[in-house]
């Protein structure tokens, strides 16, 4: 039996081509349609019938530690795409350990987040809002234990 490695060091995360560091701690990304895939639909006889939603719009939440540079590169993508809408760009996410991807190629920030000072260090928490977003969502490699090797 083989013995299966998450790894959130092998998670990764870009934006406009640049790699997202300095995650908080707990959820590094979260990926979201914005619909349901089908909707059921059931007759008053009972027979059940579906419809397919087109729509792949989505969501992608990353939470950064604020002394993350990657705040930086996030609100200089907010602020030049309220100045001159040059904002939409690509989104990746990838488990490099596993068969997990996300791809959005237009993805832009929803708002600026939420800013608290305190006496530890706070999170922000960036909401990407996604045209569409490709979603395979895989599990992690296995690796073989040492009996198994031998």
């Amino acid at each position: 039996m083989a013995t299966r490695t998450y790894d959130s060091c092998e998670v990764i995360v870009s934006v406009g081509g640049q790699p997202i560091t300095g995650f908080a701690q707990g959820s590094k990304v979260t990926l979201e349609r914005d619909e349901d895939a089908f909707t059921k639909y059931i007759g008053v006889d009972g027979e059940v019938s579906r419809s397919k939603n087109c729509n792949k719009a989505g969501t992608a939440t990353i939470t950064l530690a604020q002394t993350s540079p990657s705040n930086d590169l996030l609100s200089e993508l907010a602020a030049n795409d309220e100045a001159a809408n040059t904002g939409v760009v690509p989104l990746l996410v990838r488990d490099l350990n596993g068969t997990t991807l996300a791809a959005a190629p237009d993805a832009w920030v929803r708002k600026m987040p939420s800013t608290a000072f305190g006496k530890e260090i706070g999170d922000r928490e960036w909401v990407l809002d996604c045209g569409r977003l490709n979603l395979f969502v895989g599990g992690s490699n296995a690796s073989r234990s040492p009996q198994e090797a031998a």
